[in-house]
C-alpha cells in the first residue's frame, strides 16, 4: 500500500509565509561553505607567492638537514689527519671521544707513516699518506694525488667521489665521509648511539660493558676506598665533562621551579582579583571594568615578550622567567576565574546570606565550594602548560634548560646533546601531563558526586 502527499498552491504559500528561513535561504546560507573554501584556497595561493614558498623549498639545504637529523641518534668521530713533516698526524675535536692512547679499530696506523680509515669493512676505506690518498670503493682503489695545493678527482671515479673546488669529497653513506685537502684529510666516521654518554674518557669506568659495571656495583672490590663503586659511578656520571649531566639536570629542575612558582603566584594573585572582576560579586561597574581590562592587558602580551622585558630589567636567571609566567597567568587565570564566578548558582549564595553571614562568609561558603574544583583544575592545566613554556622563555635568557638547549644548538655540533635534552623535556612534560590529568579527574569526579 502506498500513498502520495502533495501540496496545493494555498498550502505551499502558507508554509512559505510561516517558515521563510527554511524555504528562502540567503546566498551565504546556500553557498557559504563553497565560498569559504574558495577564499581559503585563494589566500593560500597568495601566501605561496608572497612568501616565496617555492624558491625557499628549492634552495633549502636538505642534505644538511639530513645530517642534523642523523646527529640526533648517532655520533661522529671527526679526526683531522694533518700532513706534517712527511707524516700523517691525527688531531681530534674537543669532545674527547677517545683517550689519548686508545687503540681505535677503524683508524689504524700503516708502516709508511700514514693511516687507514675503515668505513664499511676493508673494501671501503681510505689509505692516507702525505703524497696521496687511496680511496677504496667496494674493493676498487682510486688514487687522489696531492701536488702542492692541488687535489684532483681521479678519472673514472665513482659517484660517491665528488670534486668540490680545491678538495675532493668521498661519501660512504651512513658510515661517514671524508674531505681530502692539500694539507689534511678531514674524516667523519659515524656510529649509532651517543658517545661516552655515561662516562667520559677520564673515568675509570669508561669503555666497560654493562656486565662489568654491574659486577663492580654489586660484588667487585672498591676502586676508591673512600666511597662505594655505585657512589663513584654516580659522581662520574654527573661529572661527565662532555654531556654535563649535573648541569643539565640542574637547569631542568630550575625550569620546573620557574613553572611551579610562576603558576602558584599567578593563581594566588588572580583568585582575589577575580572576585573584583565578577559582576555578580562586586557591584561596582567601574571596578569590574578596570579589573577585566587589567587582565586583558596582562594576558594580551605574550609570555615571551614579558620574559624579554624582565631579562633586560633583572638580567639573566630564573627571576625573569618566574615574573613572565606570573604576569601572563595572572591575566589568563583572572579572566577564567571571573567567568566561572559569574556563572555560579545564586541559590547557594542566597541561602548563606539568609542566615545573616557577612559578604566574606557568603563568598567563602556560598561561592568557593562551587568554583574551587574549576579553579584548581585550571591552575593545574596552566602549570602543565607552563612547564613547556618555561623551556621557551629560558632560551631568551630566563635561565633553565631552554638556555642550555639554545647553547647546544649554537655550536652546530652537539645535536646529540640537543636530542638528550629534548627527551628529558618530553619525559617531564608527559609525567606532569599524567599527574595533572589525574588530579583534575579526581577533582571533577569529587564535584560530580
Amino acid at each position: 500500500m502506498s500513498s502520495t502527499f502533495s501540496l496545493n498552491g494555498a498550502e505551499r504559500e502558507r508554509l512559505l509565509a510561516a517558515h521563510p528561513q527554511i524555504f528562502q535561504r540567503s546566498f551565504m546560507q546556500r553557498w557559504g561553505l563553497l565560498v569559504g573554501l574558495l577564499v581559503t584556497l585563494a589566500y593560500l595561493v597568495v601566501c605561496f607567492f608572497a612568501f616565496n614558498v617555492g624558491p625557499a623549498f628549492m634552495s633549502g639545504r636538505w642534505d644538511r638537514a639530513s645530517i642534523y637529523v642523523q646527529d640526533w641518534y648517532s655520533w661522529r668521530a671527526q679526526p683531522r689527519l694533518r700532513f706534517q713533516d712527511g707524516a700523517v698526524v691525527p688531531q681530534w675535536t674537543s669532545r674527547g671521544q677517545y683517550p689519548a692512547d686508545a687503540k681505535i679499530d677503524w683508524l689504524q696506523p700503516t708502516p709508511d707513516g700514514g693511516y687507514s680509515v675503515i668505513y664499511n669493512g676493508t673494501e671501503n676505506r681510505l689509505d692516507v699518506t702525505p703524497q696521496q690518498v687511496d680511496v677504496y670503493v667496494d674493493g676498487t682503489p682510486y688514487t687522489v694525488t696531492i701536488n702542492g695545493d692541488d687535489v684532483r678527482l681521479p678519472s673514472g671515479a665513482p659517484a660517491n667521489m665528488v670534486q668540490d673546488g680545491s678538495k675532493v669529497l668521498v661519501h660512504y653513506g651512513f658510515a661517514g665521509q671524508a674531505e681530502i685537502r692539500s694539507s689534511q684529510v678531514y674524516v667523519q666516521r659515524r656510529f649509532l648511539g651517543w658517545a661516552n654518554f655515561f662516562f667520559d674518557t677520564r673515568s675509570v669506568f669508561w669503555g666497560k660493558s654493562f656486565g662489568d659495571l654491574a659486577w663492580l656495583a654489586t660484588v667487585g672490590d672498591r676502586i676508591d676506598p673512600a666511597r662505594s663503586n655505585i657512589g663513584h659511578m654516580v659522581d662520574d656520571f654527573l661529572g661527565n665533562t662532555v654531556w654535563q649531566h649535573a648541569d643539565i639536570l640542574s637547569k631542568l629542575l630550575q625550569t620546573l621551579v620557574m613553572a611551579f612558582v610562576g603558576t602558584l603566584l599567578g593563581t594566588l594573585t588572580a583568585l582575589p582579583l577575580a572576585f573584583i572582576a565578577a559582576r555578580n560579586i562586586t557591584s561596582s561597574r567601574l571596578a569590574n571594568w578596570a579589573m577585566k581590562r587589567t587582565f586583558d592587558f596582562l594576558r594580551s602580551i605574550d609570555m615571551l615578550i614579558w620574559a624579554l622585558f624582565f631579562t633586560r630589567s633583572f638580567g639573566p636567571g630564573p627571576i625573569p622567567g618566574i615574573a613572565a609566567i606570573f604576569f601572563t597567568d595572572t591575566g589568563a587565570l583572572g579572566k577564567v576565574y571571573a567567568e566561572a564566578l559569574e556563572n555560579v548558582d545564586d541559590k547557594q549564595r542566597e541561602g548563606v546570606k539568609s542566615v545573616g553571614a557577612s559578604p566574606g562568609l557568603v563568598n567563602r561558603f556560598g561561592v568557593m565550594p562551587q568554583v574551587l574544583p574549576v579553579f584548581v583544575s585550571q591552575s593545574l592545566y596552566f602549570w602543565e602548560s607552563n612547564t613547556r613554556s618555561a623551556t621557551i622563555i629560558g632560551a631568551v635568557g630566563a635561565g633553565g634548560i631552554g638556555l642550555k638547549l639554545l647553547e647546544a644548538m649554537g655550536t652546530n655540533a652537539d645535536w646529540d646533546k640537543v636530542a638528550y635534552m629534548v627527551v628529558l623535556i618530553l619525559f617531564v612534560v608527559f609525567a606532569f601531563d599524567a599527574m595533572s590529568n589525574a588530579l583534575r579527574s579526581r577533582l571533577i569526579g569529587a564535584r560530580a558526586h
